[in-house]
């Protein structure tokens, strides 16, 4: 038994099938086989389609195609909210604007079991004022701004919570661009698949 915990203890798919072979043998289970491959790869479960889909509603319905973007990864589901939907140029304070559209995303997260982690990010202009002494600086007050409303105005369990701030050091676009740039300027809610 431990050397067939040692052998697959460094997984490669081709020696794992040797193995389950062997070991399906050995055990009475002869001849079945499992795919290495698809069992390795992680395919959306229902309830991801459905948050899915009820989150696509909700950008059509309201019209933030331009502003909201969802990405599905490993990680979970990420909403990219743009800076202008939420933030003045170089302010860290959420917009009267921003509210309404994080009070109805607010609806979908209170929600859900999953936990939250709510990502600033800038582009790669410098920053440099009283306040904010840097992009890091902005990224996570932007971050913690965009968290503590949720927590504290819609009710989102501060304990599934968590905020990070990544300056300009995650870009989705180019920064060599002003399109590019203002793509960058974001708050990502991070979904953290269960």
């Amino acid at each position: 038994m431990f050397i067939i915990l040692y052998a697959i203890s460094n997984i490669d798919a081709h020696k794992y099938q040797k193995v389950v072979a062997a070991a399906g043998d050995i055990f009475g289970n002869r001849g079945k086989i499992i795919n290495l491959k698809n069992n390795l790869i992680s395919k959306p479960s229902a309830p991801e389609l459905s948050l899915k889909s009820e989150l696509t509603r909700l950008i059509d319905k309201y019209h933030y195609n331009n502003s909201i973007r969802l990405e599905q990864n490993s990680r979970g589901i990420t909403i990219h909210i743009l800076d202008d939907i939420l933030f003045s140029s170089g302010s860290a304070n959420l917009t009267k604007g921003s509210l309404i559209v994080l009070d109805r995303l607010a609806q979908i997260l209170k929600e859900l079991p999953n936990d939250i982690r709510v990502e600033g990010h800038t582009d790669d202009v410098p920053i440099n004022t009283i306040e904010f002494p840097s992009n890091w600086h902005l990224s996570v007050a932007r971050a913690l701004n965009t968290a503590y409303y949720l927590i504290k105005n819609e009710s989102l369990n501060p304990e599934k919570i968590s905020i990070v701030g990544y300056s300009e050091y995650k870009p989705i676009d180019s920064n060599a661009t002003v399109e590019g740039r203002a793509t960058n300027r974001r708050v990502d809610i991070v979904i953290i698949k269960k």
